[in-house]
């Protein structure tokens, strides 16, 4: 069974949680404030194959002052970057997360293959006070080496499942790509992930 570890990044507010919760449970909560980080589990088959999918949900991350990834660059597999396209401010902090991301690779976190990242713009229920434009999204992306779409977690719940699969093929191609350097056994893994991240895991 394949592991395939995902970080969902982004500012305060843009909806990270939500669309996590759509993927996995097809509800929307539109008020989800949370003060804890979080590694969700979910089993699923993709083309035949049955894979073991963790998302990483940080609590809420300040859009200001200095943040660091080193964590989240060895964790995870992938990562979701989301902003919200009524809130410029969210915009600017995507950008920032993936410029961490695509950084030159440094000695303590060498990779044979770039990273897979997904940058979405969330909230388009809301273009009627739109802040960042669609052309705006689609140029991050593609200078960066991401994919990119817009949706609307609170309204589009084929969209948001469409949206992670693709991610998650993304990072199943990179895999075929390169050996993985985890750490070995079973323990290691655990140990790393709650020296880490010290997260609450659940189970969907």
């Amino acid at each position: 069974m394949n592991d395939v570890k995902l970080a969902v990044l982004g500012g305060e507010g843009t909806g990270k949680s939500a669309l996590i919760v759509r993927f996995l449970t097809k509800r929307f909560i539109g008020e989800y404030a949370s003060n804890f980080e979080s590694i969700y589990n979910k089993h699923l088959c993709l083309d035949g194959k049955q894979l073991t999918l963790e998302i990483y949900d940080p609590c809420s991350q300040p859009q200001r002052g200095k943040f660091s990834l080193t964590s989240e660059l060895h964790w995870a597999d992938g990562f979701v970057i989301v902003y919200d396209i009524s809130d410029r401010s969210s915009f600017a902090f995507a950008k920032a997360l993936i410029y961490r991301i695509r950084e030159p690779q440094t000695s303590h976190c060498k990779r044979t293959v770039e990273s897979a990242v997904l940058l979405v713009g969330n909230k388009q229920d809301l273009c009627h006070v739109r802040e960042v434009g669609w052309e705006e999204g689609q140029k991050l992306a593609l200078d960066n080496r991401c994919q990119f779409c817009e949706l609307s977690a609170a309204e589009q719940s084929l969209e948001v499942e469409m949206m992670f699969i693709r991610i998650i093929k993304d990072i199943l191609t990179n895999c075929k790509l390169k050996e993985k350097r985890r750490p070995s056994g079973s323990k290691s893994v655990a140990k790393l992930i709650n020296n880490v991240f010290g997260k609450r895991r659940k189970s969907v």
